[in-house]
């Protein structure tokens, strides 16, 4: 099978990481090791990936509107947990919204091949916002949150087991 469900997938805060003009590599994650924490009760993760801005210029002659692309943006990932007030991640997405740092992100799917590893992405975000939805009767009560990504998403692949 080559599809995958979003179900089993889990999502780490790290420490504070500041983006660069560079793009990341997975090295540059490598310092978070001890950092991570999972934010639990997630419901949805949202989407998180580069798209280009469009810049359009109308040529008179040519009666036909031309195409470039611009700036880069991998987007705000939009995240919906079930509020956990004991939970470390909940509680450090939290704080990281009161600051103006930027944190690494690490989102581990689940798509391991048997005895093998899953896919993983890495970014480094702005938590834009932290917000309480407690909606109507028979909800769950949630905690919002908007990372605001300021980094390319370092992807590594699910790979196979060693096997021997």
């Amino acid at each position: 099978m080559s599809i995958f469900a979003t179900n089993g997938a889990k999502l780490y805060i790290g420490g504070a990481m500041r983006s660069t003009s560079a793009d990341f590599v997975l090295s540059d994650f490598s310092g978070q090791t001890s950092n991570w924490k999972q934010i639990k009760e997630c419901e949805g993760l949202g989407s998180v990936g580069d798209a280009s801005a469009e810049i359009t210029f109308d040529t008179i002659d040519r009666r036909r509107t031309q195409r470039i692309k611009g700036q880069r943006s991998a987007g705000t990932m939009e995240i919906v947990c079930g509020i956990d007030y004991a939970d470390e991640g909940q509680l450090a997405l939290i704080a990281a919204e009161k600051t103006d740092d930027e944190y690494a992100f690490k989102l581990v799917l689940n798509d391991a091949p048997s005895g093998g590893t899953p896919s993983e992405r890495y970014f480094v975000a702005l938590v834009g916002s932290a917000v309480e939805a407690f909606d109507a009767a028979n909800n769950v009560m949630k905690l919002n949150s908007s990372l605001w990504v300021n980094s390319n998403i370092v992807r590594v692949n699910a790979a196979a087991g060693g096997g021997s």
